[in-house]
């Protein structure tokens, strides 16, 4: 019997200061890559119960439910893990009329969130873009040092990184080490 094994589990880096910040590992959710043509994409939107972005970098948000629209015909979709069986048949229904491709991406990814006035600060310590030019609502496949991450902006001080299992451990450490250098103000 294989066990799970999430690589945060239990873990919180918090930096009280005058400018606080906070990096948790983010609840779990059902992921899923979504390749489909732009053609298709009200197909799309309907199976997934969501009005899914058609232009690259933009997100929308219903419930819990999230679509990040990463390249011209490719998503990322998260729903809560209730809903995981829902959208899998959802979308094999939509087979029959629609050529896609959908891909359980759950087990690979875990969350994490960033949040604080220092949170752009703490990011910056490994990326390699203007994160403050970043628009709120957006997001983007990028690389976090060696990490690819997809990164959301979900308000001005509050971000969320989805990145492989593999690679949490050492993005967490990024995070931790910018945060300790935020704390002593280096």
């Amino acid at each position: 019997m294989m066990h799970e094994h999430h690589p945060l589990v239990g873990r919180e880096i918090a930096i009280r200061k005058a400018m606080p910040l906070i990096v948790r590992v983010a609840a779990d959710t059902a992921r899923f890559s979504l390749r489909i043509d732009p053609a298709e994409i009200e197909k799309a939107s309907k199976a997934f119960g969501l009005n899914l972005p058609a232009k690259i970098g933009e997100t929308a948000i219903s419930g819990e439910k999230r679509a990040i629209c990463l390249g011209p015909d490719e998503w990322y979709l998260t729903a809560p893990l209730a809903e995981q069986e829902a959208v899998e048949q959802a979308f094999a229904d939509l087979y029959a009329t629609a050529v896609h491709s959908l891909v359980d991406i759950g087990h690979r990814e875990v969350g994490i969130e960033i949040e604080g006035s220092d949170a752009v600060l703490a990011l910056q310590s490994a990326l390699a873009f203007d994160i403050e030019a970043m628009p709120v609502g957006s997001g983007c496949r990028t690389i976090f040092d060696k990490a690819q991450i997809v990164l959301l902006r979900e308000a001005e001080n509050r971000f969320r990184i989805e990145v492989w299992r593999s690679f949490a451990d050492h993005v967490w450490g990024l995070l931790q080490a910018a945060g300790r250098e935020i704390e002593l103000d280096i």
